[in-house]
């Protein structure tokens, strides 16, 4: 059934006739967001439904009066921020949630878990899944590690995601860098600031998409190159957003291979519970680490997570068979059915 899809973005955004007319100088994490943008919009469109794009939005009417002059069927959510921060965007969907209109991705209440680190952590640990020991240092606080807490550390933000602020010197061995990197984080990115025990060993990320009945798509891979040569092998902001340094180091994303007996099912069964726990919707990509001696850590749950064609996410449905329009059409309908199910409830 051909539907009314209202876009919301991050960018104002003007559907030119191919990607190639983005200009090339411009900010890698603004290309991959206009590109993710671009993507959905062109399978949307190829799919037959009508849409219209509200991006860039800084003020609250101009939701409402769209809604109300337009009245989409549903609201393709691809805001990662409002108002410069992602911590509000909770706010709009439960907006959203009030008015009854359906939208796609997860629910403002898993969202807001995943936007509250700490309080994300301490949920996966009390349903005992596997997580970094960790210790957060409020902003105008002093700076003290717990016994409990073994160095390597690794500080970053309590809310910011896509590597923002994710550096070599994230890893920190001693308490004066602890102290650096942690003012670091506080002065730089304004957010409350963590620190968890390192975990040395394999990135992988799965996608989950579904409401009751879920689906995990294989474990794609952050391979490291020549990185773990001269560094740490962890996603820095470099890693994820500077391409000329990606390819200087041969750093790739792809299907996790020869992983250990059993672990493909196991890594499935666990990415599905944590899912539930943190009451997540439509579809996540989980973050995972893997030690050498095949121990399994949860390092980031990320609901809404980029979708564009060369994106993790959507590679890893194509593994499965998965065509990307049919992928945007799927999210398009667990949208509808998740205010189904909210009503019936």
């Amino acid at each position: 059934m051909k539907q009314r899809v209202l876009v919301l973005t991050d960018l104002e955004f003007q559907m030119p006739e191919s990607a190639e007319q983005v200009p090339d100088q411009v900010d890698a994490k603004w290309l991959a967001t206009w590109r993710t943008e671009f993507d959905v919009l062109t399978a949307l469109r190829s799919l037959g439904h009508e849409t219209r794009v509200l991006g860039g939005v800084t003020d609250l009417h101009a939701v409402k009066d769209t809604l109300g002059e337009w009245k989409p069927d549903i609201v393709f959510n691809l805001l990662e921020q409002l108002f410069g921060q992602n911590t509000y965007v909770p706010y709009l969907l439960g907006y959203l949630e009030l008015l009854d209109q359906p939208f796609t991705g997860c629910r403002s209440d898993g969202l807001f878990f995943a936007y509250n680190k700490p309080l994300m952590k301490k949920i996966l640990a009390y349903h005992r899944i596997p997580v970094p020991p960790f210790k957060v240092f409020p902003r105008g606080k002093g700076v003290r590690k717990p016994r409990a807490l073994r160095y390597p550390l690794f500080v970053k933000s309590t809310s910011e995601h896509g590597s923002e602020g994710i550096a070599q010197a994230s890893v920190v061995t001693c308490d004066e860098k602890l102290r650096e990197r942690v003012e670091f984080i506080h002065t730089r990115l304004k957010t409350d600031a963590m620190a968890e025990e390192y975990i040395d060993g394999r990135e992988l990320y799965v996608g989950v998409i579904g409401n009751n009945r879920l689906e995990t798509f294989p474990a794609w891979e952050v391979h490291f190159g020549e990185m773990r040569e001269s560094s740490l092998a962890i996603a820095t902001s470099k890693v994820k957003w500077n391409n000329q340094y990606r390819e200087k180091m041969g750093v790739t994303n792809g299907p996790a291979a020869e992983l250990p007996p059993g672990y493909d099912q196991w890594i499935s069964r666990l990415s599905k519970r944590i899912y539930q726990v943190l009451g997540f919707c439509g579809y996540a990509r989980l973050d995972f680490r893997l030690t050498e001696d095949g121990r399994l850590y949860l390092i980031e749950p990320n609901p809404n997570p980029a979708i564009g064609r060369t994106e993790d996410f959507a590679e890893s449905a194509a593994a499965t068979g998965l065509k990307y329009e049919d992928l945007i059409q799927r999210i398009l309908n667990l949208g509808m059915r998740n205010l189904a199910a909210r009503r019936a409830a």
